[in-house]
């Protein structure tokens, strides 16, 4: 039986568990890089002698994610699989309305959520080139289909547009060492990321007429299930796939 790819798994929650668990579930060798040790540590024990290993870094580093990548790689042998999931709302740092943000903010969502993105290629991709490999990243609905009454973070759309964007290139680029790159695009999930939203009742009556394919906010697993297979499909490269419920073909009005 041939030995399966190792993955590297980006955060340790939410979609990443999801993913982590379906990969198990397969035989894969599975490493975690996330921010909480609590979390990657719990993740990697549930996933059994699956779960390889684990770094605390905050990819936001560039040292810290080196040293993550070079933990990956030793514990995993060769990368040979990426998910990048790791990100999120920088809400909190007061994300939201252009008009309304600050500079800092601006950077605070870039950051987090394309910084962590960069880095993460940038690391797969120097260990996969002469071996091949398969990199799924992370963009969002918002990019492409925004809801401004709820969901107006104007600096984590342009995180995930410019993610979005990044995929044909970057495909094109590296296709010829047989490195694959694609991502997915999720609507609004039932996640870490979106306790506000799933604590509010008018936001859950709109995901039912939003997401009508998911008859409201959707699992992480709905995610994961493509992120799997995205993963795996050898000829498929340089697309973003939307995974949102039908939100992106579903009318409010």
């Amino acid at each position: 039986m041939p030995v399966l790819p190792g993955v590297v798994i980006t955060g340790s929650s939410g979609i990443a568990a999801a993913v982590a668990s379906r990969l198990a579930g397969q035989g894969r060798p599975v490493f975690i890089i996330g921010r909480d040790e609590d979390s990657c540590a719990h993740l990697a024990t549930s996933l059994g002698s699956a779960g390889v290993g684990y770094a605390v870094a905050d990819l936001q580093s560039e040292d810290q994610a080196e040293d993550a990548f070079t933990a990956a790689q030793r514990g995993l042998g060769t990368i040979g699989r990426v998910v990048a999931v790791a990100g999120g709302s920088a809400r909190s740092q007061g994300d939201g309305w252009l008009h309304a943000m600050s500079l800092a903010s601006w950077e605070a969502a870039l950051q987090l959520n394309l910084t962590t993105t960069f880095l993460t290629v940038r690391e797969a991709v120097r260990r996969m080139r002469g071996e091949g490999g398969s990199i799924v990243l992370t963009s969002s609905v918002l990019a492409s289909s925004p809801q401004p009454e709820d969901f107006t973070t104007h600096g984590y759309a342009a995180a995930k547009a410019a993610i979005s964007g990044w995929v044909v290139p970057l495909a094109a680029a590296y296709a010829n060492d047989g490195i694959r790159i694609n991502a997915v695009a999720p609507g609004l999930v039932h996640t870490p990321m979106s306790r506000r939203a799933a604590k509010s009742p008018q936001i859950g009556a709109f995901a039912r007429r939003k997401q009508p394919l998911a008859g409201g906010m959707l699992t992480p697993d709905d995610v994961a299930a493509v992120m799997c297979s995205v993963l795996e499909a050898a000829a498929v490269t340089g697309q973003v796939i939307a995974v949102d419920g039908g939100w992106s073909v579903t009318s409010t009005s």
